[in-house]
């Protein structure tokens, strides 16, 4: 068997205004508009992958929360409705998908031997979760591309955010081995926001984009320094940055998503094209590609 690849690394948030703005025929409620920025950031990074064969889209969500070790999909085919529990006004997507039953149990496997607690799920009336639905949708809307995805074990808030990124880094360390062991090529989502202090309200026409800006400026401060690390391929700074970072701005990467994102791309030190950033509801979210095969080799 040929050696696996990481094709391709994205931080791919997933707020469901992206998907509500978007208007595909899987989701019943319809816009008119909104959050353009960020919709048209995920052309391009659509773009930058239209031009590379990849086997599996492998995504780590905030919003598959686990309370003991790390969980991965099981089951080799989903068909539901996926509905956000805080806008079902703009999210009630109709979903099929297929899971990459395989390439998710030797991940599970290689965590395990390192010495994580996983598990697998097989439940076949299991609920995908909307995260997990909506970046792996931004992302590649053909949906012909079978998925892995992994749960986030709450360790930041069992533990605290430190324990968290260590765990995180040790499962992105296990996916890259198990994705070169494959012998598939694969891409990866982590599948969250940056800075997280959202509104309480909502207008009366969610997608009216003159109510729409970060909650404050110290935020958005951060939010930049993080992205600035990243274009600069400053990874080992971010990950020292990413405690501090997660706590000051109750940032979505207590999730580990974008730690183990980093980890599988073994601390990437080329620059990621961020290719937009904007706010949704006051959080900070940026879609930025790691052009791993082009820039990162291999490994």
């Amino acid at each position: 068997m040929s050696e696996g690849s990481i094709v391709l690394g994205a931080l791919a948030p997933h707020p469901p205004h992206l998907i509500y703005a978007e208007n595909p025929p899987q989701n019943e409620p319809r816009a008119e508009c909104g959050w353009e920025v960020l919709r048209w950031g995920y052309e391009r990074l659509r773009r930058s992958l239209a031009d590379k064969s990849f086997d599996v889209l492998v995504v780590f969500s905030p919003h598959w929360q686990t309370m003991v070790g790390t969980h991965f999909l099981g089951v080799p085919h989903f068909k539901s409705i996926s509905v956000d529990p805080i806008f079902p006004n703009l999210f009630r997507f109709h979903y099929e998908l297929d899971v990459d039953v395989t390439l998710s149990e030797a991940i599970c496997e290689q965590a395990a031997q390192m010495g994580m607690v996983t598990k697998m799920m097989r439940n076949p009336d299991f609920r995908v979760d909307y995260g997990t639905i909506i970046s792996c949708h931004l992302t590649h809307p053909a949906w012909d591309k079978p998925i892995v995805a992994i749960s986030s074990h709450r360790s930041a808030k069992l533990f605290n955010t430190e324990y968290m990124q260590a765990n995180a880094l040790k499962l992105g360390e296990a996916t890259r081995k198990a994705v070169l062991a494959s012998g598939k090529r694969a891409v990866l989502l982590a599948s969250n926001s940056l800075s997280h202090r959202h509104f309480v309200t909502e207008p009366p026409l969610p997608e009216d984009m003159s109510k729409e800006h970060i909650t404050h400026h110290g935020q958005y401060l951060w939010d930049m320094r993080m992205l600035d690390l990243m274009r600069k391929g400053k990874t080992r700074e971010l990950i020292d940055l990413m405690p501090d970072f997660t706590d000051q701005t109750i940032a979505e990467t207590d999730s580990g998503a974008l730690s183990w994102l980093i980890a599988a791309l073994d601390y990437p030190e080329y620059g990621a094209d961020v290719h937009a950033y904007g706010s949704v509801i006051g959080t900070g979210n940026a879609v930025v590609g790691w052009d791993h095969e082009s820039y990162g080799g291999r490994s």
